[in-house]
């Protein structure tokens, strides 16, 4: 038996929108990245962009578990010795709730050419509602634990 490669004729990215109200940052993370990538398909191949596009809306109301929401901290450096800047979890997420998801789907990709080109241009993420990508009619994808059980 032989191993199924992609070709760029096989390949159709489609566009998926996620709502993030109410969702666990880190698990809406991974099936973001999961979507990106392209592993949500049969004809997934690691050195080919089988990924699809995803919007994500209402970033501002993503939650976490535990103390994260106290403790959490993002570093970022001025590129001075000894100039290391962290940000709280509240105040990044008050201020840019978009770098909240970016920073966390781009942890869950592989730190490569092509991972970096897939978060560049595969990812589009707002603070709420609103999105500009209606033209490309995009499928909802609910990522909600079904509560009923």
């Amino acid at each position: 038996m032989k191993t199924y490669s992609a070709t760029p004729t096989d390949i159709k990215h489609e566009w998926y929108i996620v709502d993030a109200d109410g969702l666990v940052l880190g698990r809406l993370a991974t099936e973001v990245a999961r979507i990106i990538r392209g592993k949500h398909k049969p004809m997934f191949t690691p050195h080919m962009d089988t990924g699809d596009n995803v919007i994500v809306i209402n970033a501002s109301k993503v939650k976490v578990t535990g103390k994260k929401a106290e403790q959490k901290n993002y570093f970022r450096h001025t590129g001075y010795m000894g100039h290391e800047r962290f940000t709280p979890y509240a105040t990044m997420l008050a201020k840019h709730p978009e770098r909240v998801i970016e920073k966390a789907v781009y942890g869950m990709l592989p730190k490569t050419a092509l991972g970096r080109q897939k978060l560049r241009g595969k990812l589009r993420v707002f603070a709420d509602a609103k999105h500009t990508h209606a033209a490309q009619q995009p499928k909802v994808l609910n990522l909600k634990k079904d509560e009923s059980k």
